[in-house]
């Protein structure tokens, strides 16, 4: 029998790697139900079997909301191990939406090549996500993208109706979702669809453990030797709780992006991995979604010439500040000292510099994942006239 949530959190705590919060033990308690409920067995009834259904008892889920650095991710990674269920998918929310926005531009493309009739894309991208997941774990639920908010009624509401159990993290609770959207009046009746299918529960502690890691800790390690690199060491212990590592794939649209190194929700990547490879906005986007911290080792002084080079780390920075994710970087100089070309160029640099400076402050530490691009999109004009219409199919 596999350890409870409870029994694992209570290990970290034993071992030094977390210390006992109220607020966390709460909600630990309300994950364990959804373990117990998944893991019970369940007889189909005398009807049930005559038909030949093999209709579940539906098993509520589980919706935690609190502020940055509460830990929830760390909480769902508990969860996640705990669950004896083999059908379970963790994704960040924001991969699983662009995973769903992909079914349904393929569904539409089999329509248009005649392969199956015209309808709503909702349904059958829901089924082929059942057929496969009787648990949803999502980390940072926050919709920002009315093409997002104009379907999750729909999609859930399909998704539930065929058994799949969600539990999801968020900075917000459901009321405060997409709060200043465009249509916001379309969005709404998601929340009552999330109430109906899966409690939800507040940790309402006063302490950001994220914080807690980094805070008074130096975040932008130079001269690039080896004192800076055990320190970077040392703070993704800290960080992820002691672990290595490993190497992840974020999914991109017909493609995916190698993380070399990824562990709850933090990422680490060398300056060649990000900036020396030909990746670009779309890459830097994946990575920003899915991780509230990424480790960066290695900067150099980049050579005036290295124009290519420069560009991608301007864009680098500014998706990162963009998302308020967390930066702990290795370096050769100062922010001012790594690039000095001149033009149109120089001048986005002296942007990313002043960057830089603020991502090592307190307040920037404390910001929650994702802040900057919730407020801006909120207010962002759909990009097709069918995402505003969601009573028409699509």
């Amino acid at each position: 029998m596999t350890a409870t949530v409870r029994e694992r959190y209570l290990r970290l705590a034993a071992e030094g790697v977390i210390t006992i919060d109220a607020a966390q033990e709460a909600a630990v308690q309300a994950l364990d139900r959804v373990v117990s409920d998944l893991a019970a067995p369940h007889e189909r009834s005398i009807l049930d079997r005559f038909l030949g259904r093999s209709r579940m008892p539906a098993t509520r889920g589980l919706y935690l909301h609190g502020g940055v650095g509460r830990g929830k991710t760390m909480l769902m990674d508990l969860f996640h191990e705990a669950v004896p269920v083999a059908a379970k998918r963790r994704i960040h929310f924001a991969g699983f939406m662009n995973d769903v926005h992909e079914r349904i531009h393929d569904v539409r493309e089999a329509e248009r090549r005649g392969e199956r009739p015209p309808g709503d894309p909702i349904a059958p991208v829901a089924e082929a996500i059942a057929a496969d997941t009787r648990l949803l774990a999502l980390d940072e639920f926050a919709v920002t993208d009315i093409a997002d908010a104009m379907i999750l009624s729909r999609l859930f509401q399909a998704l539930f109706s065929k058994g799949v159990v969600l539990v999801a993290t968020s900075n917000n609770a459901p009321e405060e979702l997409y709060r200043h959207g465009l249509n916001r009046q379309l969005f709404l009746p998601f929340v009552g669809v999330l109430r109906e299918h899966a409690d939800v529960h507040a940790i309402d502690g006063d302490t950001d453990h994220r914080l807690a890691m980094l805070a008074g800790r130096p975040v932008y390690l130079t001269p690039d030797d080896t004192d800076a690199a055990a320190t970077m060491d040392r703070l993704w212990r800290d960080l992820t709780r002691g672990s290595t590592g490993a190497p992840a794939d974020l999914p991109l649209k017909g493609r995916s992006l190698r993380v070399p190194c990824a562990a709850h929700g933090a990422a680490r990547f060398g300056f060649d991995d990000l900036c020396e490879a030909p990746l670009g906005p779309a890459d830097y986007l994946a990575i920003v979604r899915a991780f509230h911290t990424v480790f960066i080792d290695s900067v150099p002084v980049i050579a005036p010439l290295q124009r290519d080079v420069a560009w991608r780390f301007v864009l680098l920075i500014d998706a990162l500040y963009d998302e308020n994710v967390k930066l702990v970087v290795t370096a050769a100089t100062p922010p001012d000292g790594i690039y000095g070309g001149r033009g149109e160029l120089g001048e986005a640099f002296r942007r990313t510099v002043s960057r830089l400076v603020e991502m090592q402050s307190t307040s920037y530490l404390a910001a929650s994942h994702g802040g900057r691009r919730a407020e801006r999109h909120a207010h962002a004009r759909p990009a097709e006239a069918e995402v505003a219409q969601p009573q028409q199919s699509g």
